[in-house]
């Protein structure tokens, strides 16, 4: 009777470690997930400023690889609450231009060509549009969102810049701004690009 069972047995224990295993792989990776608030706690815990030389060049690439972990509402939540601006600031002009373009979404220049293609008038409709939804979020956050912005943030795109962008276009404002200019566009054309990939961009409504 033992010898009959025992291929179950091994079997059933088989599942047993594979359920473990895959539970504490779960457990491990929440553990390490990139959150905006996990982001916010890298940034408080180091202090740009203080670092220099290989130490400072580890901790950019490591904030530009937490950033690109986040999830697209955590980056949008994270970019809302303005986490590294200080730490932008901080950084000289070259380390603000290669902190950009490594932090710059997938397809992200594939969306500008893409974009630029459209007639000025649907162009325009998608950028209002982006804009609304970046103050939607920042006036209602999504539950358990750490946004603090509220009503009191600067606006979501200074006038400036507004009408850079509607006098020159989207990809030509953002190809001959500063890294400062790039910065504040960065939020727009990241909700730009999501609108886009989700089909809601050109809508007619």
């Amino acid at each position: 009777m033992h010898a009959r069972y025992r291929p179950a047995i091994f079997a059933l224990a088989a599942i047993v470690a594979v359920w473990f295993a895959a539970a504490a792989g779960y457990h491990v990776f929440q553990h390490y997930k990139v959150t905006a608030e996990s982001l916010r706690a890298y940034l408080q815990e180091n202090d740009l400023a203080k670092l220099h030389g290989s130490a400072r060049a580890k901790a950019l690439r490591d904030l530009a690889a937490q950033i690109n972990a986040l999830s697209p509402d955590e980056r949008r939540e994270a970019r809302l609450n303005r986490l590294w601006n200080k730490w932008f600031e901080e950084m000289t002009e070259a380390e603000k231009s290669d902190f950009l373009e490594a932090t710059l979404p997938s397809g992200f220049k594939q969306m500008l060509a893409s974009f630029e293609q459209q007639p000025a008038d649907k162009r325009q409709k998608a950028i209002d549009n982006a804009v609304k939804r970046l103050r939607e979020a920042r006036l209602d956050p999504a539950p358990n969102s750490t946004n603090s912005a509220g009503t009191n943030g600067s606006p979501v795109l200074s006038d400036d810049l507004q009408k850079k962008v509607a006098m020159m276009g989207l990809q030509s404002v953002y190809t001959t701004s500063s890294a400062q200019s790039k910065a504040e566009l960065a939020p727009l054309l990241e909700e730009i690009q999501k609108n886009m990939e989700m089909g809601r961009a050109f809508r007619g409504n």
